[in-house]
């Protein structure tokens, strides 16, 4: 039985491929702000006229192919076909209002601090992640990826993203499941804050250093929240606001990894010595 196993790792690229990897984080918020705009037109234009055909991601993609300018065949034509196949899901999610994520399609901005791109022509060679070269591109370098990451398995479609100056890729292989011997053993899981309980003892999410990062935090929060007041606008051009703001997103990616790690090895633990797993589920809202 085959199965999509995602394995997220750092990327290390050199200076020529980090000025690549940020030109396709750039094209690829163009490319769905462009679609976004041609798709509102042509659903405007379908409403006042009904002979107008109506909207989808064939369509839209057509439109921005016949339209590209010259610097968009120096990057990846993928990019772009992603890019509105992913605005097509989400149109269609938009109109299913059992989606946890339901709404509008909205624009993407470049303040956001992380930015990404997707590609299903990315390949792994000798350990290193190769990206598809455009056509006329002569200078194009191997991406090194982080020493513990298991590259096993097909690789399927690659999303790339860039947050706080460094770089990431979600790799999905696709592998062999192998059976799983029964133990004969369930457990059950209580949820708390700032523990969580189980057959055999009690896992603390809540460790010493996180407590820590997280007056880090605040104390950061608080500054940064003191020179906006104090200097309006101005405060965040400032070369102390940037540095202070980088160490807060320093300390939040820190803290995403030590929730991640935390949770990762409770549920492969579970998973390898229970056959059966019960999480109870609380309607918060009622116990209120």
């Amino acid at each position: 039985m085959l199965m999509i196993r995602t394995q997220k790792v750092r990327l290390y690229p050199n200076r020529h491929m980090t000025k690549v990897l940020d030109s396709l984080c750039d094209y690829r918020r163009y490319c769905w702000n462009e679609g976004l705009a041609t798709w509102n037109d042509m659903y405007e234009l379908h409403t006042l006229d009904s002979n107008s055909p109506y909207p989808s991601a064939y369509s839209v993609r057509n439109e921005l192919v016949a339209n590209k300018a010259d610097w968009q065949y120096e990057l990846s034509a993928r990019t772009l076909q992603l890019a509105i196949a992913d605005l097509g899901n989400a149109w269609q999610n938009f109109f299913d209002k059992s989606q946890t994520d339901w709404g509008k399609p909205t624009f993407k901005s470049k303040k956001v601090a992380r930015q990404g791109f997707k590609t299903d022509r990315a390949k792994i060679v000798a350990g290193k992640l190769r990206l598809d070269k455009p056509r006329g591109t002569k200078d194009w370098y191997d991406i090194r990826i982080s020493k513990h990451a298991d590259l096993s398995g097909a690789l399927k479609v690659v999303s790339i993203y860039r947050e706080n100056g460094k770089y990431w890729a979600s790799l999905p292989l696709e592998v062999e499941l192998k059976a799983k011997l029964r133990t004969g053993d369930n457990s059950a899981v209580d949820v708390n804050v700032g523990h969580l309980n189980y057959t055999a003892g009690i896992v603390d999410t809540l460790p010493k250093r996180l407590r820590k990062l997280y007056l880090r935090i605040k104390f950061y929060q608080k500054r940064l929240a003191r020179k906006r007041v104090m200097n309006g606008n101005k405060a965040t051009k400032s070369s102390r606001y940037v540095a202070m703001r980088a160490k807060l997103q320093r300390d939040y990616r820190k803290v995403a990894n030590i929730q991640h790690d935390i949770m990762q090895k409770l549920t492969t633990k579970l998973v390898n010595n229970y056959d059966k797993i019960v999480i109870e589920d609380l309607p918060l809202k009622l116990c209120r």
